[in-house]
Order: structure tokens, then C-alpha cells, then sequence
């Protein structure tokens, strides 16, 4: 629908003026049907998109004028005016992002659930190869998304993510070498009291375990007594070094912080085992790299080959 008030302010003062930008060719055989002489149609040039919804949170869109305005076009909008630079090569895979799209939509279905989302990295080299956040929508069809279901959750997404910090505290339990996989850790209560809190085991778990069964069997209660062997000081310079408490640096703009929070009582214990701690998705993707790659540390890109000359720093032995 046009905006009759708008037509008749600018048909006073303008000599010409755009009714609307980027109609359809539907739109456009409409208007030039009523075969009104004053209506002028031109030319321009966008961007499309083969692919439609299937790089959304990615690729990003652009504005009527082709500025970048979210994900990688904006990011990069300087970048891809420049016409003497390279053509940008993205890191993702096309098949595996389709691929892995279709099982999280018959997820969706299958537990009724408001979205889904999915980061698959190279542990070596850093490079996404798929990164989903459903809902997605069409980059060929322009709009206005400020619904929170449209939120990034693998990168602006902030979020407690429970008992995979165990394997960072596993970890560092070993690199300090106070235990190996196989030591016996005796005497685990079902619940302990920690301040005014109790906490307790999700399942019934056996008196005692040994480090390698504590992670398997993902014990709160062993893990809290490997964090405590570990102490504050060093579980909180591993998070740091794992760069789970800062905004990563990545190329895009919808980056999610990690909530701030006080190392007060009962703060070491909740922490082993991933709660009271907040971050994003790709910040756990890129610790859990850290952890299986041989220990160094590598930055997530979405640019093919870009961490080939880079340096990459050590976390763990």
C-alpha cells in the first residue's frame, strides 16, 4: 500500500521523488499497467541470493542503497566495495550447512521447540564450516527483523551451558598434574551443602570414581572436588585463557557478551561444572577446540585460510 499523504506532499514541492524502492516485476507490470505517464521506472543493481535462507545469519542483508546492514555484509561492506581487493572467500560448506539445517528443522518438528542452532568448526585451523540459527529467513526478501527468535545463538546468543565445563576443569586437574585419568577419588556424597545452597548429583552415582568416570558419568559432585583441589586462582586464569569470559573477536557484528559476575562463596563449585557462568556457543566450540586440537588455542574465522600464518597460543600440554 503507497502512503496517499506522502504522494500529495511530494507531487506540491518535488519535481520527482521514488514512490518505492526494489518492487517485484509483479509490482512493476501493476503500476505500468495503469498507464500513467509520470510513473518512471529505474533501473538498478542488488544483490541476490541463490541460496535463500540457507546462509541468513551469515551472510546478512543490505539495505535498499546495497550498504551491508547485519552478518558478513556488513561486516565486510568496505571490503567488498573495494573492487581491488580479492573476491572474499568464506570458510562454510554448502552441504554440510544444508545437511545439518534439515536435521535441526525435524528437530523443531519432532519437540516442538521455537529454534534450533549449530556450529561445526575445524579444530585445527578455526574455520567455520557450517554455523545455523533457526529461525532463518529469505536474504532476497528485505525486512525488518527484531524479534529475539531472530537472534544469531551461536554468536550473540548468551547462554549457561551447564556440565560441558566439566571438561575444562577435567582438563585442567591434568595439565597441573593432580590427577590422572585413572586416580580414585573416594568418599562422593550424593549432595553437599555450600553456603546456604545444597548440591546434589543428577543420577545416583557410585561412593567412588575415577577422573576419566567423573566426566563420563558428568558428576557435580566429583567435579567439585577436583575444583577445589584446583582452586579459584587457576580454574579462573584457564577460563580467561580459554577466552570464555570476553567478547570474541569474530567477524561479525552480532556478537554476545558473557554476563559479569562475582567469584564470591560457592562461585569455584558452581563454575566446575557450568553453572552461574554464562557464554556463547562459538566461545565453548572454540575451549572445546582448544582441548582436542593438542592444546592450542585457535580464533574462530569464517575467512577461508585466514589463520594459516597465524600463531596459534598454547592453553594446554
Amino acid at each position: 500500500k503507497l502512503n496517499t499523504l506522502y504522494i500529495e506532499k511530494n507531487l506540491k514541492k518535488n519535481k520527482y521523488f521514488y514512490l518505492k524502492k526494489n518492487i517485484t516485476q509483479l509490482q512493476r507490470n501493476k503500476l505500468w499497467s495503469l498507464g500513467e505517464k509520470g510513473l518512471l521506472f529505474e533501473k538498478t543493481e542488488t544483490r541476490i541470493y541463490p541460496h535463500k535462507n540457507l546462509f541468513s545469519h551469515v551472510i546478512g542483508q543490505i539495505d535498499s542503497d546495497n550498504y551491508g546492514i547485519s552478518g558478513a555484509e556488513k561486516y565486510f561492506d568496505k571490503n567488498l566495495k573495494n573492487k581491488n581487493n580479492k573476491p572474499l572467500q568464506l570458510s562454510l560448506d554448502t552441504n554440510l550447512q544444508y545437511l545439518i539445517r534439515e536435521e535441526l528443522l525435524e528437530s523443531i518438528s519432532v519437540f516442538k521447540a521455537k529454534g534450533a542452532a549449530s556450529v561445526l568448526m575445524d579444530a585445527n585451523t578455526g574455520e567455520i564450516l557450517s554455523l545455523i540459527s533457526l529461525p532463518d529467513y529469505n536474504l532476497n526478501i528485505r525486512q525488518d527483523i527484531k524479534d529475539q527468535n531472530f537472534t544469531n545463538k551461536i554468536t550473540k546468543g548468551v547462554f549457561e551451558l551447564g556440565s560441558i565445563f566439566k571438561t575444562f576443569t577435567i582438563a585442567l586437574a591434568m595439565e597441573n598434574n593432580l590427577f590422572s585419568p585413572n586416580t580414585i577419588i573416594k568418599n562422593i556424597p550424593d549432595k553437599i551443602n555450600c553456603s546456604k545452597y545444597t548440591i546434589s548429583e543428577h543420577d545416583e552415582m557410585p561412593s567412588s570414581l575415577s577422573l576419566k568416570e567423573i566426566l563420563v558419568r558428568s558428576s557435580n559432585i566429583g567435579t567439585i572436588k577436583v575444583a577445589r583441589k584446583i582452586g579459584e586462582n587457576k580454574l579462573r586464569t584457564f577460563l580467561n585463557d580459554l577466552k570464555l569470559l570476553n567478547t570474541m573477536d569474530f567477524e561479525l557484528n552480532e556478537i554476545g557478551s558473557p554476563l559479569n559476575f562475582l567469584w564470591n562463596k560457592c562461585k569455584l563449585e558452581t563454575v566446575s561444572y557450568g553453572h552461574g557462568i554464562t557464554t556463547t556457543p562459538l566461545q565453548a566450540v572454540a575451549a572445546y577446540a582448544s582441548i582436542s586440537n593438542g592444546g592450542t588455542f585457535v580464533n574462530p574465522t569464517l575467512v577461508k585460510n585466514k589463520n594459516a600464518k597465524v600463531e596459534s597460543k598454547r592453553v594446554v600440554n
